[in-house]
């Protein structure tokens, strides 16, 4: 039987009980009011518009992250420093959330259930990733803390090679967070009468408002840790702002450190407000304000849209300003012209 079958049973049968004991709908059974809702709208149709913007998001990353991770990762000189290290792993982070986001908005805008190990192996590439990729930028952050307050013993302090152990860590941390929440709703949770087969992360966030303590204690406590993390970013950058303001680099507002320092901020603007979006999602959804379509609405412009973009811009707004790496891309780009324009010389 079907989800939507099953939902009209169910609701038949709650109905009919209703009928009999006179009384009205309790908004203290979310899951009923649920089923409603998607019995009321249950086509996806419109919603294939969202298609659109992870695809030329993964189409504008694919363009120039590749050549930024081969110009880090050929030249002995760049990998020997930590700052592209990092800026390489998450480059690296972002490529592969778009490319697994974008097959999974592809698959669900095609109608075409994955089989429930697929399912869950891809939300768990996606938490992992996305995961690696704000606790690389976290990681970032601290690079640069750790160079201006502490210039003489930087170098001592975090190394290339203890940098590609931070990063293994990072990896390590990235899986273990997901794979916990994981493993306790796999435990917590029961079968349900009538279970949704989907993979549509919006879908599942609107979802989750509807499950046990379990599944709305571990999406309070996910929200918190992103919050956190990018809090600790926010603090770090007004410190080394408070620290540097007296040197005269911030006297000019075109020098190299304000637009560097306001690029930086405008990628933790993008950061920043998904998480705010989602918040006040879920506060107009769980004190019905807005109704289940207009939560899948909300869900699917913060998941298809406001996610998905700073990943797009990372490249180009921070990579990019790096001289060794747009200088080494120029003249890669220089070498390609002149082999396609020279003329082939015939024995």
């Amino acid at each position: 039987m079907n989800f939507l079958a099953c939902a009209s049973v169910m609701t038949l049968n709650v109905t009919l009980r209703e009928m009999d004991s006179n009384r009205t709908l309790d908004l203290d059974e979310p899951s009923t009011y649920m089923l409603q809702e998607w019995i009321i709208s249950p086509s996806y149709t419109d919603m294939k518009m969202f298609l659109i913007p992870p695809i030329v998001c993964l189409v504008a990353a694919i363009l120039v992250i590749p050549s930024i991770l081969f110009v880090i990762f050929s030249s002995f000189t760049i990998r020997q420093e930590t700052r592209y290290l990092l800026l390489g792993n998450a480059l690296l982070c972002d490529l592969m959330y778009l490319f697994f986001y974008t097959l999974s908005t592809i698959l669900n805008g095609a109608n075409l259930t994955l089989p429930k190990f697929a399912c869950v192996l891809l939300l768990f590439l996606l938490a992992v990733t996305y995961c690696g990729g704000l606790l690389t930028a976290a990681a970032m952050v601290l690079d640069i803390f750790l160079a201006i307050l502490f210039p003489l013993r930087y170098v001592a302090i975090l190394p290339s090679s203890r940098t590609k152990k931070l990063i293994v860590l990072i990896w390590l941390s990235s899986g273990v967070f997901p794979g916990i929440i994981y493993l306790v709703l796999m435990v917590t949770q029961k079968p349900a009468p009538c279970p949704m087969n989907t993979c549509s992360v919006p879908i599942i966030l609107v979802m989750t408002l509807h499950g046990d303590d379990a599944v709305k204690l571990c999406y309070m406590l996910s929200v918190a840790a992103l919050f956190l993390c990018l809090a600790l970013i926010h603090g770090c950058y007004i410190i080394l702002y408070l620290k540097t303001r007296q040197s005269g680099i911030w006297e000019s507002v075109f020098s190299r450190a304000s637009v560097t320092f306001l690029m930086h901020h405008t990628i933790l603007f993008f950061y920043f407000s998904p998480l705010l979006a989602l918040v006040v999602e879920t506060l107009l959804y769980i004190n019905a304000v807005i109704g289940l379509q207009t939560g899948i609405w909300m869900s699917l412009t913060i998941c298809n849209v406001l996610m998905v973009l700073p990943k797009a811009l990372l490249p180009y707004l921070y990579g990019l300003r790096y001289r060794e790496i747009s200088s080494s891309l120029k003249l890669i780009f220089r070498m390609k012209r002149l082999r396609l324009v020279s003329p082939i010389v015939s024995p």
